[in-house]
């Protein structure tokens, strides 16, 4: 114990050893808030299941079977014609999509979920759809079954029967697609189409849709203009094209996007699958407010800075003003320190995040002012490692709200930290310097 006391260099090492132990705790309580954030998401998911999931709306397309022919021998070289059914597809001259998103939220056990419905005006035209530079012959393509299809990725969303204005035809859809070629899931309707390469084909159609989370589009239009408004008031416009105007307010948003077919990277028309349109998606995600797992996360990544920051504090108490701390002591303020991040993902699951950071960076300074006030037995030590304590949870608490600063104002904040650590102990005798009783 005697040399334990007077041995500056056996404390250091001590108190190393117990801030890289507590070092455990703190990565335990990292995966503790991936798992809850998982939890989270498997009510989401679950909340989806029954609602319906995240919303892309892809097209409309024209699509036209037709025939082609591989000549191909048999083991006895002898030719045969092979007649191969593919598909041509034509994309919209103008596609106009209105629309008005009511999103509203929705509880499971402790965690909130964002879900919508959504009204949808779509309409537009498919002008000069040209077989002439197809190579293909006409007697090939099968105009009696040509087909309209809308892609939508979950239709149980559906709320209405969608009923497609087809120049002066009502027409009803079907479920499913008939290819694959662009759509895994949609619907589709038999439509009529004529060889002549200058017909012209209006559509439109009112689309009720339920989803989660997200809203997307695919702009499929020669020219594209989308037009989305909501009361929803903190939207995160996301995918491969960001508005062109926006106006976002406490009443909610207005958002147009007005897209050309020179900005994605797929033709008007093609044959078979050999274009991927999903690369190009564009839309809204509805935000929750808070994301308090990610703060959390960003918090306790400052965990090591708290840890070290106070033993050095605690460490040039004792070597100024010759008071011994015992390494147990040391161990339960590193406890506290790392208590407090429990604390703080707990609270938040309830609260507002800043409020629950608050309350909790509160309770974890009165606890350990009172346990340095019982062992230090002095009100000036106890109210100078408290207002330290304070310091850095403000830090702490002004980088998780200045994300986009967040290392600027950290690196700077540890190396002013650095500095005052070098200047306070600039004059202290290393080689001659022995710990007080």
């Amino acid at each position: 114990m005697s040399t334990l006391k007077t041995s500056i260099f056996l404390k250091i090492s001590i108190i190393i050893i117990i801030g890289l132990l507590l070092l455990i705790p703190a990565s335990m309580i990292k995966t503790l808030i991936v798992e809850r954030e998982n939890t989270q998401k498997e009510a989401i998911l679950e909340v989806s299941s029954k609602w319906s999931g995240e919303q892309t709306i892809s097209g409309p397309y024209i699509s036209i079977p037709y025939y082609r022919y591989i000549k191909q021998f048999n083991k006895d070289s002898i030719e045969k014609i092979i007649q191969v059914k593919e598909y041509i597809h034509f994309l919209p001259t103008a596609l106009k999509i209105n629309g008005n998103i009511s999103p509203e939220c929705r509880s499971r056990g402790i965690y909130e979920i964002v879900v919508y419905t959504s009204k949808l005006n779509i309409s537009g035209t498919f002008n000069n759809i040209i077989f002439s530079d197809l190579d293909i012959a006409l007697k090939d393509i099968q105009f009696d079954k040509a087909f309209v299809s809308i892609g939508i990725n979950d239709l149980r969303g559906i709320e209405k029967q969608i009923i497609l204005n087809w120049n002066d035809d009502k027409l009803s859809f079907n479920p499913g697609t008939v290819t694959n070629d662009i759509l895994e899931s949609g619907i589709n309707a038999s439509v009529k189409i004529y060889s002549n390469d200058s017909a012209s084909y209006k559509f439109s159609f009112d689309l009720d849709l339920k989803g989660s989370q997200q809203l997307y589009f695919i702009p499929v239009g020669e020219v594209t203009d989308v037009t989305i408004t909501s009361k929803w008031n903190n939207p995160s416009f996301n995918g491969a094209f960001l508005p062109d105007s926006r106006n976002i307010s406490d009443s909610g948003f207005t958002a147009n996007w007005n897209i050309l077919n020179l900005n994605r990277n797929f033709p008007q028309k093609w044959i078979g699958s050999n274009n991927n349109t999903n690369s190009s998606a564009f839309g809204i995600d509805l935000l929750l407010p808070v994301d308090n797992y990610q703060k959390s996360m960003r918090s306790i990544k400052y965990a090591i800075l708290f840890i070290v920051f106070t033993f050095i504090v605690f460490f040039f108490v004792e070597v100024l003003n010759k008071i011994f701390i015992h390494p147990v002591q040391y161990i339960l303020v590193g406890i506290a320190l790392i208590v407090f991040y429990t604390l703080l993902l707990s609270v938040s699951e309830y609260l507002n995040y800043n409020l629950a950071f608050i309350i909790s960076a509160l309770a974890t300074l009165l606890l350990i002012s009172g346990y340095v006030r019982a062992i230090l037995k002095s009100n000036s030590l106890t109210g100078l490692i408290s207002g330290i304590l304070l310091i850095l949870y403000t830090f702490i608490f002004v980088i998780i709200q200045l994300q986009d600063y967040a290392l600027l104002i950290g690196s700077i904040g540890i190396f002013i930290i650095l500095g005052l650590v070098m200047y306070l102990s600039r004059k202290i005798d290393w080689y001659n310097l022995k710990m007080g009783e």
